[in-house]
Order: C-alpha cells, then structure tokens, then sequence
C-alpha cells in the first residue's frame, strides 16, 4: 500500500507541477512587452513607446 501513496503522490506532484509550467508560460505570453516597438512599412519607419 505504500508504494501505492507514493505513486498517488508523485502523480498528484507532477499534475502541480505541469499546471504552474503552463500557467507560467501563459502569463509570460500575454504579457505584454516593454520598451520601444520599431516598424518598418510601407509608410516608413514608425517608434512607439510601449
């Protein structure tokens, strides 16, 4: 039965574990940059302070 909780409980790590990874990587891609953004168009060059 022991190796059973250990199991369960590696699992149930591993699930929290892999739910904070995505969370993380979810924020950071929503986040927005900051600093200057530089754009070069077909109306020329354009800065904007992000």
């Amino acid at each position: 039965m022991t190796l059973s909780r250990n199991t369960l409980v590696l699992l149930v790590a591993m699930l929290v574990l892999g739910l904070g990874a995505v969370s993380y990587a979810l924020y950071q891609e929503k986040k927005q940059p900051e600093g200057v953004e530089i754009s070069v168009g077909k109306n020329g060059l354009s800065i904007k302070e992000k």
